[in-house]
């Protein structure tokens, strides 16, 4: 189901809690609400949605990858960026890792630890800190 995006600040500012395999519900949600607004966001974390659950999506080229409950072990190179975001207006300068890697799991809560970089690497450090309850 398409939800609406949350701007609540407050409600975005609190931490989120590790899914189960219950809910699954916000999976297909997320993939809904990436897929409807495609034309200006390649990346969501649940909280954006109204769940305060450790689930994102990233959208890389047509693809999307699900993460639950991910958590970044390894950075390297940093840089400085700006980036936007739909639940805030305009943009904020904030601190990338051009290099992470990332332990989570997959919509079937099958384990992963997989390398990112670039661009993609950018997304995934944006919506998990959204789920940390840190907005840029």
């Amino acid at each position: 189901m398409i939800r609406p995006i949350v701007k609540d600040t407050v409600f975005l500012s609190r931490k989120s809690e590790p899914a189960t395999i219950n809910d699954k519900n916000i999976i297909e949600d997320l993939q809904d609400t990436l897929k409807a607004n495609s034309d200006r966001c390649v990346g969501m974390a649940a909280n954006m949605i109204g769940y305060r659950k450790r689930v994102i999506i990233v959208a890389v080229g047509m693809i999307h990858i699900v993460m639950v409950n991910p958590k970044i072990v390894k950075r390297a190179f940093p840089y400085e960026t700006e980036e936007g975001c739909l639940s805030l207006d305009g943009v904020r300068k904030t601190t990338r890792y051009n290099e992470i890697e990332v332990e989570y799991s997959d919509t079937m809560f099958k384990k992963h630890r997989s390398k990112f970089s670039g661009n993609t690497a950018q997304i995934i450090q944006h919506e998990t800190d959204h789920l940390e309850g840190i907005l840029i």
